[in-house]
């Protein structure tokens, strides 16, 4: 990926399942019947077994930090504040350039407020932030109701990189077997709109870069999450879809069309489509809503005469 022409590699995720001491209490709750009912195991992880563990994971940042010269992100996905934080301070003194905090949290529970939600993100940030002395990002879903006060509080406790959005793996149901199923879905480039939309409503308001995730397959994907605002583009699914060799040719095609355009640099075009750059900001608003349903025209199928 060095060699392509990537410019920094965000490794995968260690779960906090995999680190806390509570997860050997999981593990025999979840083991407990399996006598009787061996299939109920088959819809858990193995969190023993799964990618490289904790002394495989740092290991591989220092394998990876001795092979490359660009930045290895180190990344943690988990959602309490526990014990499991200071695991944070062992991957920076593995070597790695930053830290990626992946927030994969489901508030289920009727109980619990946006509020609290947020709060537990905030004190997740200063616990993870007091382990640490290298760069922080947070990925965050899209799911909150004021996403741009919780980006500027986010920014407020620490957090020096916003990486938007993480992506939800809905279950589905398997209507023959009458089954929950779990499926992954990888990313097309339709889901960079919402990316788009509030890289651009947080450019220049908050104290941190911005990184789009989900959605980035092409140089064209690239240069509009420049225009909107974000430092970064991060891609994956296209790089499973096509291979490490496709970000050469999104590199290619992103230099040809800065040198047909006139553009001599990234720095150039930053921000130069965020909400506060623009002339009209009202697509990013309330009026687009009702500008975007005005504009559809309803057609009528082939064969069928005029009512």
């Amino acid at each position: 990926m060095e060699e392509a022409g990537a410019a920094a590699i965000v490794l995968h995720s260690l779960f906090e399942e995999q680190l806390s001491l509570e997860s050997q209490d999981l593990n025999r709750n979840l083991s407990r019947g399996a006598e009787r009912f061996p299939e109920a195991l088959s819809c858990f992880p193995d969190m023993a077994d799964y990618n490289l563990g904790p002394d495989g994971y740092l290991e591989h940042i220092r394998q990876a930090k001795a092979a490359v010269k660009i930045p290895v992100i180190a990344s943690l996905n988990g959602t309490s504040p526990g014990g499991w934080v200071r695991f944070a301070k062992d991957i920076e003194e593995a070597g790695a350039d930053a830290l990626e905090l992946n927030i994969y949290s489901i508030p289920s529970h009727p109980d619990w407020t946006g509020a609290q939600v947020e709060h537990s993100y905030y004190e997740l940030v200063k616990r993870v932030k007091s382990q640490i002395r290298i760069p922080l990002a947070i990925k965050l879903s899209p799911y909150f109701s004021a996403r741009a006060n919780l980006a500027q509080e986010l920014a407020s406790a620490g957090v020096d990189g916003l990486v938007l959005f993480n992506r939800f793996y809905q279950p589905d149901f398997d209507l023959e077997n009458l089954e929950v199923v779990s499926s992954l879905t990888l990313s097309t480039p339709q889901e960079l709109l919402l990316r788009l939309h509030w890289v651009a409503i947080l450019h220049g308001a908050v104290r941190a870069d911005l990184a789009v995730t989900g959605g980035i397959h092409s140089a064209q994907d690239v240069l509009k999450a420049m225009m909107a605002g974000a430092q970064v583009a991060m891609m994956t699914s296209a790089l499973l879809k096509h291979g490490i060799k496709h970000l050469t040719y999104v590199r290619d095609q992103l230099v040809r069309w800065m040198e047909e355009h006139e553009y001599d640099s990234i720095r150039q075009m930053q921000g130069s489509m965020s909400y506060r750059a623009v002339t009209d900001p009202a697509p990013f608003e309330r009026a687009n809503y009702m500008k975007v349903l005005r504009s559809y025209a309803l057609r009528t199928p082939a064969g069928m005469g005029t009512p």
